[in-house]
């Protein structure tokens, strides 16, 4: 296979020395290097955390706005509020990859705090849909604006962390949107309730208001607070940027000198030709798959015997155990890097025996906790999922890792697309179709993240 060490014939090789400087093992150097990552972590990790809530929150809050009272006043039947759902979903996958193409030879620092602005300008505009043809129009710019946004991070991480560090930090940038569904339901039903009539305006319109100017608001001072890449950040000095290049190239011999050489087609190119890509691939789209479970929690907890009132706030347990266990999963797994695949598949098999466990009890308590232990699971096999491709892909150059770790992402994402069929309203209360289907999932994810925990035993990921 061709790698992206490619020197070009009858030109003299690179000279990569001046970028590489001995990183030494003594206490100072030590002390130097965590105060680095220490200043990474302040500018990067609360910026993006704020930033991806947003973007959850932007792009699901048309199932509040819905509940408020949008779809008796677009007259709105179930199946053109699906596809109003699904659209969102088309445009995100198919710009995931140009758009971090766009970011690799870009500035993250101007790149994501545009096209945040953009979403939240259409999320705001949302507020003056008069019809369905409307509504559907501005879901698929949304969700065009929207797909740079979380590949973009994914190549940002990958960029300024080691291998051994990135599992802590996808945690952090995952619970955004953990938190995300345990309150963003209690927020948006503050706003709607509250701005009910305000000026003459539907407390579903304010929602779309609100969020969206939100969203605009930080992208402004995320602007200010992003860092670039690591050679070429404005926030470190001369001597930061060169120990955050350093200390990437002793791990995993990422060149931030040779990060401009690949064009779009030949990054795309090799990143397609890469059987890890593809393995990843298979393996992040059964766990987005199974964790469409989460748009169907409010209606599950319903099933399983609360009044609908109870059956909304008995939600904020599942996400809260999944935060502290995502968590516990991030922290943990950057101290064993070597074990990720088994740990995913460890969890994963939790999640397939309470998926097949729920079909089977019929005590509603009972499985009610099923239901909290499976999503824990799949909550925290997302994040390290992430950052396992992530610190696979980390020797690639820049454009072959932005292609990369879009395509997962992208792929993954079409499971948003079929999982809304899963649990319809007339399987209640046991949905066995659905269950069936997220335990499938779940035990090829154990089987895919077997065979990367074998390969990397094996040196073979590298």
């Amino acid at each position: 296979m061709e790698t992206d060490k490619t020197v070009h014939q009858g030109k003299r090789a690179p000279d990569y020395t001046e970028y590489i400087a001995p990183v030494e093992s003594n206490g100072s150097t030590q002390a130097t290097e965590r105060a680095l990552v220490r200043k990474i972590d302040l500018f990067l990790l609360p910026t993006i955390w704020l930033m991806y809530l947003l973007s959850y929150v932007d792009r699901t809050n048309i199932g509040n706005a819905k509940i408020a009272g949008m779809q008796a006043d677009l007259h709105l039947s179930s199946g053109q509020y699906s596809i109003s759902l699904i659209v969102f979903f088309i445009s995100y996958v198919l710009f995931e990859v140009p758009s971090n193409l766009i970011l690799s030879k870009s500035r993250p620092s101007i790149f994501l705090p545009t096209i945040m602005i953009l979403w939240g300008i259409v999320t705001c505009c949302m507020a003056a849909v008069k019809s369905y043809r409307q509504l559907v129009a501005l879901r698929f710019v949304v969700g065009v604006f929207e797909a740079g946004f979380a590949p973009g991070v994914l190549l940002i991480l990958s960029s300024w962390y080691k291998r051994e560090e990135q599992s802590k930090r996808f945690a952090v940038y995952i619970s955004a949107a953990i938190l995300s569904g345990a309150f963003g339901g209690l927020l948006a039903g503050a706003i709607t309730k509250n701005l009910e009539g305000a000026h003459g305006i539907r407390g579903w319109r304010w929602l779309f208001i609100v969020e969206g100017a939100a969203s605009v608001g930080w992208a402004c001072i995320a602007r200010f607070l992003l860092l670039d890449f690591p050679l070429t950040s404005k926030y470190l000095s001369e001597d930061e940027r060169r120990l955050a290049t350093d200390r990437l190239l002793v791990t995993h011999g990422s060149r931030a000198s040779d990060e401009h050489r690949l064009g779009p087609l030949r990054a795309i190119k090799r990143s397609l030709a890469n059987w890890r890509v593809w393995l990843f691939t298979a393996g992040y789209m059964v766990i987005v798959g199974s964790s469409t479970l989460s748009y169907f929690y409010p209606t599950l907890v319903n099933g399983l015997g609360y009044e609908a009132n109870k059956a909304q706030n008995m939600t904020v347990p599942i996400y809260a155990v999944a935060f502290v266990c995502n968590a516990f999963t991030g922290y943990f797994s950057d101290k064993i890097p070597r074990r990720r695949g088994i740990i995913i598949s460890c969890w994963l098999s939790i999640s397939l025996a309470c998926s097949i466990a729920t079909t089977i009890a019929t005590n509603f308590t009972a499985r009610y906790v099923l239901l909290v232990l499976m999503a824990a699971g799949l909550w925290s096999t997302n994040a390290l999922s992430l950052s396992f491709a992530s610190s696979t892909f980390a020797s690639m150059s820049r454009e072959s890792r932005a292609v990369s770790l879009a395509f997962v992402n992208a792929m993954g994402n079409l499971a948003q697309i079929y999982g809304a069929y899963l649990f319809p309203s007339g399987d209640a209360p046991r949905y066995i179709m659905g269950f069936s289907v997220v335990s499938a999932m779940c035990a090829c994810g154990v089987g895919v993240y077997g065979v990367l925990y074998l390969v990397a035993r094996r040196g073979l990921l590298d």
